[in-house]
């Protein structure tokens, strides 16, 4: 990831801005560090307030990121290209490929493809030592005002 990228501005998003995403973004402590059409960083930490019974960070948690990452991601392509109207997710894979009970967590959203009608991204989460926690993919739809 190139360092020299400029950080994401606040901007609404469907009534959100991204330094407070909403309730639920806040509650999972996502920090927006960039976000545009074409990618969205966020740095979030997992903590115990976020672990199933036993004591590693819920698997809905990291769906919960995933999802929220491409959505943001793709709302702003879609305003980039000069359409009105909103995503919403309709299909959400996440993997889960290193159990994490707490520590910083980096997450990046790219897109896969962005149609006219749908939009698929993927979001990779690593670990501070840069090591591939969970990997996600989620289909949008794309809908008219």
């Amino acid at each position: 990831m190139p360092r020299n990228r400029r950080p994401a501005p606040v901007v609404i998003l469907t009534g959100m801005d991204l330094v407070s995403g909403g309730p639920f973004t806040d509650w999972l402590g996502v920090r927006f560090d960039e976000a545009d059409g074409d990618h969205v960083v966020v740095r979030w930490t997992a903590d115990e307030r976020m672990h199933q019974p036993v004591g590693i960070v819920h698997g809905g948690v990291h769906c919960s990121v995933v999802e929220t990452l491409a959505s943001v991601g793709a709302q702003l392509w879609l305003g980039e290209q000069g359409r009105e109207g909103h995503v919403v997710g309709v299909n959400n894979s996440t993997d889960f490929f290193r159990a994490v009970s707490e520590g910083d967590l980096t997450s990046v959203a790219t897109p896969v493809h962005r149609g006219r009608s749908q939009q698929v991204w993927l979001v990779e989460t690593h670990d501070a030592e840069r090591r591939l926690v969970a990997r996600g993919q989620v289909r949008l739809q794309n809908l008219s005002a």
